[in-house]
């Protein structure tokens, strides 16, 4: 494998042309059905795998497990900001300084997969549950010059449950953990 499928097993981001319910709605149960499938996957690996770089140069496996709890509550609190305020600038965050962190490097992951857990479960509900205006919300990321919609994140979102599933689960098979 090239290092560009190791980064990228599922591939980079691609943006449907067009977003139906159908679509809306698979990446509302990807998101929702996230924190049980990643649960599965770390479930029996032991602290020297989750030590583990899931790829050269790459997080170990426990770094992606607290990324992802990073990642999502920050999404999380980013819709809810697009949803109660009018085009809000939204606060980045600098997401390879956080996985340098000590809890990030050297915790267990348990606290990581409760706060998925509980982030998904209301993530989900608050998802299921918004009108075809509430999907158009927008906030601005000023790292990236523009704005984003709630719909198109919720595919990004999607897009990064995959993604982030990927790299434990390609990795488990590359080192014959399974």
């Amino acid at each position: 494998m090239t290092l560009e499928q190791l980064q990228y097993p599922i591939g980079k981001y691609n943006q449907p042309t067009v977003l139906t319910e159908a679509i809306i709605n698979e990446w509302i149960a990807e998101i929702s059905s996230f924190p049980e499938q990643l649960a599965h996957a770390v479930k029996t690996l032991t602290d020297k795998q989750l030590d583990t770089a899931y790829r050269p140069e790459g997080w170990t496996i426990r770094q992606v497990v607290h990324h992802c709890a990073d990642s999502h509550m920050n999404s999380f609190t980013r819709i809810k900001l697009a949803l109660t305020e009018d085009q809000p600038t939204i606060k980045p965050y600098y997401e390879e300084q956080w996985a340098e962190l000590v809890d990030s490097k050297s915790m267990a992951i348990a606290s990581s997969l409760q706060m998925l857990k509980g982030i998904h479960e209301r993530w989900g509900v608050l998802l299921r549950n918004l009108t075809d205006e509430q999907y158009g919300r927008i906030f601005i990321h000023p790292e990236h010059g523009k704005t984003f919609r709630v719909d198109e994140t919720i595919g990004v979102y999607a897009w990064h449950c995959r993604h982030h599933l990927a790299h434990i689960t390609e990795a488990k098979k590359r080192f014959d953990w399974i």
